[in-house]
């Protein structure tokens, strides 16, 4: 009998390889994260860049190439410059004016200093995703579950979630759109669940703003938005949306 591959399976892991099948419901976190998860199966220990249990300091205008741990988070200190930074259980923070190819974790937030640049993605699964003013992220941000929040920072990839609210506030400048993506499964919605999505006055969202579950969507009268599908957006006057 034939067996075809079943591309919605999680990836499996083993010290003698790794298979990962296509990430379902992870918006494309990085394939790299898994294989730190099969170090740590493997018992690696790695030098003061790679661990396994810990977190990772890179200090202020230090260059470094990739930083990775399980464990632990990590920090980069102002002007430092780091290729990756991918983390399991943990936090990760790029400095002010520091710069990195991609930043990802699985189990915590991602924040961008004022002016820090990412030259790809900037992805986690559980975790909030916070861009400091003048931050500039090249590819897209994109997470599962946590609040996305920018202060007057450029996104040129656009903006994935899927249970994510978001604060697009300052001159906030998003290209490439807003995807909200309708959650797997069967799921019991309550208003709690809702996503509160936030364009405030001097921000631009370029391209679709595409909303494939419910949200409550407010748009500054002062703000610049794309075509919006899926949803009805909710003007307001002012700095803030009424609560």
């Amino acid at each position: 009998m034939n067996q075809e591959t079943d591309s919605t399976r999680s990836p499996m892991v083993h010290c003698g390889g790794i298979r990962a099948a296509q990430t379902a419901g992870r918006l494309g976190l990085l394939t790299a994260l898994v294989v730190l998860v099969a170090l740590a199966g493997c018992g690696y220990n790695g030098d003061d860049s790679t661990k396994i249990n810990g977190s990772i300091h890179v200090p202020a205008g230090k260059q470094t190439d990739a930083v990775a741990t399980v464990n632990g988070s990590i920090q980069v200190d102002d002007n430092a410059v780091i290729t990756s930074a991918k983390t399991v259980n943990g936090s990760v923070h790029l400095g002010n004016h520091a710069t990195g190819t991609s930043l990802a974790s699985v189990n915590g937030a991602i924040s961008l200093g004022a002016g820090a640049h990412v030259s790809g993605s900037v992805a986690s699964v559980n975790g909030e995703l916070t861009l400091g003013e003048g931050s500039e992220v090249a590819g897209a941000i994109s997470n599962v579950n946590g609040e996305i929040t920018l202060t007057g920072a450029h996104v040129a990839g656009g903006i994935r979630t899927i249970n994510g609210s978001m604060n697009i506030t300052g001159a906030s400048h998003v290209e490439g759109g807003i995807l909200v993506k309708q959650p797997s499964g069967l799921v019991v919605e309550t208003n709690r669940d809702i996503p509160r999505i936030v364009i405030g006055p001097g921000a631009t969202v370029q391209g679709e703003l595409r909303f494939e579950r419910k949200v409550q969507l407010y748009v500054s009268d002062k703000a610049t938005i794309g075509t919006v599908s899926g949803a009805t957006p909710i003007p307001f006057t002012g700095d803030t949306p009424p609560n």
